[in-house]
């Protein structure tokens, strides 16, 4: 049985200073892409290099441009892949729900597509839910999972609006008929705000907030933006998301697979005082903290992250 292992043990054992020292050049420029029709949908995806697979999976509001300036750094030993969700970046925007059914449906079947053996998951937000849930349920296709600010145990479905604390009126208005669609659709609160001007240590550049916007230039175009929230399971609801949710989180608890954390403080998703307990807690895990940060540290650490994922393929 592997054990569980993680940087900090040997000051920071693994830590930047021992890692390839290849810089690529920060571009705010998005990256070419292939397509397929996935589900009778066209699906955008970067596809750059050769070699054992590394899938880079973005969440909400987002799309493959968050991993722009990571990819270069793996990408000349290993085959990137970096879908773009149904409904974002340059997948087509079908008249459909957008629930997490039909966003797992879509992603995993274009994954199944590409035929990925021995494929190593980069995921990062609702990413991380479809990407434990392709791991969990397609054991012979992954191997190895990195990831970062993403849905970790001891994640469970929230209780109730009120266990969510200073965040219960924000959630309770998205998932509320007129107010979600106010906020969401109408002021473009996701992308401008939560991404834009706090979700890294600076806001983010006119140029990169171009095209994150350009996806979604009206409020019609924004659905799947404001789905994603609206399916964060709270008190059993929506039922599927739940059970979804549950299974991730429990077979993280035992799961063998190498991982590896990156993790920032404060953070978001996953705080300093989670991120401890995930090393205490998690088979086989190594982590990296990086520093200040929030939920994009694509955006803060790029070429940080590339390099610990360049040295951590060489190993697992």
């Amino acid at each position: 049985m592997l054990r569980r292992t993680f940087l900090q043990t040997t000051a920071a054992a693994t830590a930047l200073s021992s890692i390839p020292t290849f810089t690529a050049l920060a571009t705010d420029k998005p990256m070419a892409k292939s397509y397929r029709n996935i589900l009778g949908h066209k699906m955008a995806y970067v596809d750059q290099g050769s070699g054992r697979p590394v899938v880079f999976l973005h969440g909400n509001p987002t799309s493959s441009f968050l991993w722009r300036n990571i990819i270069p750094h793996v990408s000349g030993t290993h085959r990137a892949i970096a879908p773009d969700l149904i409904g974002f970046g340059d997948s087509e925007q079908p008249d459909i729900d957008y629930s997490y059914a039909d966003q797992a449906d879509h992603l995993h079947a274009l994954l199944d597509e590409l035929d990925l053996e021995d494929a190593v998951l980069v995921i990062h937000d609702w990413g991380s839910a479809t990407g434990w849930h392709y791991a969990r349920t397609r054991p012979e296709r992954v191997s190895a999972i990195a990831f970062m600010e993403a849905m970790a145990p001891p994640f469970h479905p929230i209780p109730s609006y009120e266990a969510l604390g200073p965040f219960e009126d924000f959630l309770r208005g998205i998932k509320t008929p007129g107010v979600g669609e106010e906020m969401i659709l109408n002021k473009n609160f996701f992308i401008d705000v939560f991404l834009g001007q706090q979700g890294a240590n600076q806001p983010l550049s006119d140029e990169v907030m171009a095209e994150y916007r350009r996806p979604f230039p009206t409020p019609e175009s924004r659905k799947p933006v404001l789905k994603w929230p609206r399916e964060i399971p709270v008190g059993g609801e929506p039922a599927d998301v739940h059970e979804i949710v549950k299974a991730n989180s429990e077979w993280l608890l035992t799961a063998e697979i190498p991982k590896l954390m990156f993790h920032v403080d404060p953070g978001a998703i996953i705080p300093m005082q989670l991120a401890e307990m995930l090393k205490q807690t998690l088979p086989n895990l190594e982590s990296i903290y990086l520093g200040k940060g929030h939920h994009f540290l694509q955006e803060d650490y790029s070429d940080e992250i590339g390099q610990a994922l360049a040295e951590w393929l060489t190993r697992v």
